[in-house]
């Protein structure tokens, strides 16, 4: 079968757009999860210099209620997402007014919000946001030590700086962003090491604190990148080797708070909108789901009504997959912070055959140099008369020899966040004239 008439859920790495374009305005009843940093926005080093554009705002409103975020950043705070949409009008009230905030899950599924600014945090208790509360204080106490006692050749104003820039104050997952500190240190990379195995430490200590405060099961820590898990469910963080940063981000997080437990919520949301009813309550959150794949597809499988169920694309830009040898044995280890949710979403497409397509974005040129890009070639066309030239990815951001990834990134975005925002506006637009 040649791709040009392969379904896109079929296709691997495939830049027909153009298709992807068609199937969001002809198919009704559709549903878009998407990852925000890197895929609507470029990484940046500081998030505070993080720029959102408007009409990619406005093309959002178009697909009210088939389109919801999923990012373990935040909505609210001083680096929260609301902030820069704000920043971008210069006008709150217009924001508010006009329904401009991205609706959805924040904070890896425990912060919702919808289109107008309204926040809450589902099954989160009062005790827990009062310890996340002082978790900043701790990151930035940690650092002034840490740079007391290895000062890397950086001078005290630079030092100061970087953590203002690390330090991220977030409410219900606080985090410590390196990637400032990676570029001061880029020639002391055995101070970055240290630095970064520092943070490790002290965010192991901060779980050990939270235990000792009656708060043990409340809290896990997300590396992002990350290899994967270990044996017993952990995250493995990505050390750092020559001038490849490793895990950058250590967010503090609270348990539940993984993004394949948000695309239950947001599916639930889902059908309430379609039917008036919540299949898993109107109170269900992430705090209340199961972890394993198998058993959210069977949660799903036994309370959602496959007649109902959308066709979903789940859009992320950030998926690992790095070789490990063992007995002379390669094994792969397999992660990124998109991973399991866009996962999840094409499992639920095969179990209920809806065609669910995942979309991957590559934010290689973003201002983080920890991505592996997209491997294109030029081919010529023979089944073309004019023999016309054409672009393939031949490689995706895992490793090469990693032929049984679970995970099949259906359609790719080499041009990253720019490409994918105009490709977003013209489906917004085909959609909408399709419905008028």
């Amino acid at each position: 079968m040649s791709p040009s008439n392969t379904s896109l859920h079929q296709r691997s790495l495939s830049l027909d757009h153009q298709g992807l374009i068609n199937l969001i305005s002809k198919q009704q009843n559709i549903l878009i999860i998407q990852d925000l940093d890197g895929v609507c926005m470029g990484l940046v080093k500081d998030p505070l210099t993080r720029v959102i554009d408007q009409k990619y705002l406005e093309a959002t409103k178009l697909f009210e209620g088939h389109f919801f975020v999923l990012t373990n950043g935040e909505h609210i705070g001083k680096r929260g997402v609301n902030g820069i949409i704000e920043r971008t009008l210069n006008n709150k009230e217009l924001v508010q007014e006009k329904g401009l905030y991205l609706p959805g899950l924040a904070g890896g599924g425990v912060q919702w919000q919808d289109r107008y600014g309204n926040v809450s945090h589902p099954g989160v208790s009062e005790k827990e946001l009062t310890f996340l509360e002082q978790v900043p204080q701790k990151i930035e106490d940690a650092l002034t030590e840490f740079f007391k006692q290895n000062n890397c050749g950086l001078e005290e104003s630079k030092i100061k700086q970087g953590i203002q820039s690390t330090v991220l104050d977030n409410k219900v997952s606080p985090t410590i962003n390196l990637n400032v500190f990676h570029e001061y240190l880029r020639h002391e990379e055995d101070g970055y090491y240290k630095l970064q195995q520092g943070m490790k430490n002290l965010t192991d200590d901060l779980l050990e604190q939270a235990k000792n405060q009656g708060l043990g099961d409340s809290f896990f820590v997300h590396y992002a990148p990350n290899l994967g898990k270990d044996s017993q469910g952990q995250e493995i963080m990505q050390v750092a080797e020559g001038k490849d940063s490793g895990t950058t981000d250590f967010q503090f997080m609270l348990r539940g708070a993984i993004k394949e437990v948000g695309v239950l919520v947001i599916l639930n949301r889902y059908y309430y909108n379609q039917t008036g009813k919540y299949p898993l309550g109107e109170n269900f959150n992430v705090r209340q789901a199961p972890r394993e794949h198998q058993e959210l597809l069977k949660l799903i499988k036994d309370n959602f009504d496959p007649i109902q169920m959308p066709t979903m694309i789940g859009v992320g830009d950030t998926v690992t997959s790095k070789a490990k040898e063992i007995n002379s044995q390669l094994t792969f280890q397999r992660g990124g912070s998109d991973r399991g949710f866009l996962q999840l979403i094409q499992e639920i497409g095969k179990e209920f055959k809806t065609g669910n397509v995942i979309v991957y974005i590559d934010s290689s040129d973003g201002e983080v140099k920890n991505r592996k890009p997209l491997k294109l070639e030029t081919f010529i066309n023979t089944n073309n008369v004019n023999n016309e030239k054409e672009v393939r990815v031949i490689e995706g951001p895992g490793d090469h020899r990693d032929k049984n990834d679970p995970l099949t990134l259906n359609v790719a975005f080499p041009g990253g966040y720019r490409q994918y925002i105009e490709f977003f506006q013209k489906a917004a637009l085909a959609r909408h004239q399709g419905k008028s």
